[in-house]
């Protein structure tokens, strides 16, 4: 850890990332590695690739956590509250704002085109994150038919069940835990996680936000799942097809995946639930930097962390997969599964940005909207 680079340095930089950061994880970490390793040299190849093996390992917002990790290791923990705030805020006020305009009283008849074209290719999107997660996921497998299990477990989960697909991870890793370590069932289980009584959209929101901060692995589109059930069919917030929307605005903003929960804080309670929604899916991600950044190694090395994901990780992946039927159901135009059906070759066959992809829908189902065809709200 240095002095030596001053905290306006990291301001900019750490900003500048939040500002262009396209495309989710991937371009954050390329980004990252671009300043920290390469340019910069502040951190040698190495120890940035140990960083990246330890937020995997992470519960939360993996790319999150390492631009925030980066930060710390050059001006400690107020460094790391600059560098995280600084990835975060730009992408979140973006979202906050379209937020506000998408879900006004009355939109523009346009707008609601163009997020219902991005919302049909979602789940698309969803099947793409997934299955580029499956190579590096079955290779780090101890057993093919364990994974197999997991992944399919957690695909069922997120197409049925939403709201319990956290304690499907979690059961999954603690069994895969068991297996490797030999530990007794009664000795090593502990979870005691239920759904939080509804008190008013506020204690909710909490809950919802807590859950895709703290409790989610696998990568930023295991939060649909986590989201889809509560805001839409637990306590509608949102419309099936305003969800949609939410994840295509997540994924064509810059910055994390996770700044979909911001969508969904709009709809609960306003800015202020959006703000709230942010603080409390982010605050783990600073938490476990800020606390335990100085033991990074040893997560890296532990086996039971290790263990634990080789049967979370796998359920997560799943979970993506399995996103994608749940949010194909949403769709209710025909015009829509046309542009589902375009998006899943462009994107799985043709091999194109999912960015690129998403406005591209977007701009399609402007033109719909323009033309005077069916628009769903």
């Amino acid at each position: 850890m240095t002095d030596r680079v001053p905290f306006a340095e990291i301001l900019r930089a750490w900003g500048r990332i939040g500002c262009i950061g396209f495309g989710g994880p991937p371009t954050h970490i390329a980004l990252l590695r671009e300043l920290c390793v390469r340019r910069r040299r502040w951190l040698d190849a190495q120890d940035f690739e140990d960083a990246i093996a330890a937020c995997n390992l992470l519960p939360g917002p993996a790319s999150t956590q390492l631009a925030i990790y980066c930060a710390w290791r050059l001006r400690g923990r107020t460094g790391a509250l600059v560098g995280g705030v600084a990835f975060i805020a730009p992408g979140l006020l973006l979202i906050v704002g379209l937020s506000a305009l998408y879900l006004a009283a009355a939109p523009p008849r346009w707008i609601l085109g163009a997020g219902a074209g991005a919302g049909a290719a979602v789940a698309a999107v969803a099947v793409h994150a997934g299955w580029s997660l499956v190579p590096a996921s079955r290779q780090r497998a101890r057993s093919a038919a364990r994974w197999s299990l997991y992944a399919l477990t957690g695909a069922v989960a997120a197409a049925t069940i939403g709201p319990w697909l956290v304690l499907v991870l979690v059961v999954a890793g603690a069994l895969e835990l068991l297996l490797q370590r030999g530990l007794r069932i009664g000795s090593a289980v502990g979870v005691g996680l239920a759904p939080l009584a509804s008190v008013g959209a506020i204690p909710a929101l909490v809950w919802v936000a807590f859950k895709v901060g703290a409790l989610s692995y696998g990568g930023g589109f295991v939060i649909v799942p986590l989201m889809q059930a509560d805001a839409v069919s637990r306590y509608h917030w949102l419309t099936a097809t305003q969800f949609l929307n939410a994840v295509a605005l997540g994924q064509v903003t810059p910055g994390p995946v996770v700044h979909t929960v911001a969508v969904v804080g709009y709809a609960a309670a306003g800015v202020g639930g959006a703000l709230l929604a942010a603080l409390v899916a982010f605050s783990p991600s600073f938490a476990f930097i800020l606390v335990g950044g100085d033991r990074f190694d040893r997560l890296r090395r532990d086996e039971r962390a290790r263990a634990f994901l080789d049967g979370a990780g796998p359920a997560a992946v799943g979970a993506i997969l399995g996103s994608s039927i749940a949010l194909a159901r949403a769709l209710q135009e025909p015009w829509q599964f046309g542009v589902l059906a375009a998006a899943a070759v462009v994107l799985l066959v043709l091999r194109r940005s999912v960015v690129a992809t998403l406005v591209v829908a977007g701009l399609v189902g402007a033109c719909v909207a323009l033309a005077g065809g069916p628009v769903p709200h």
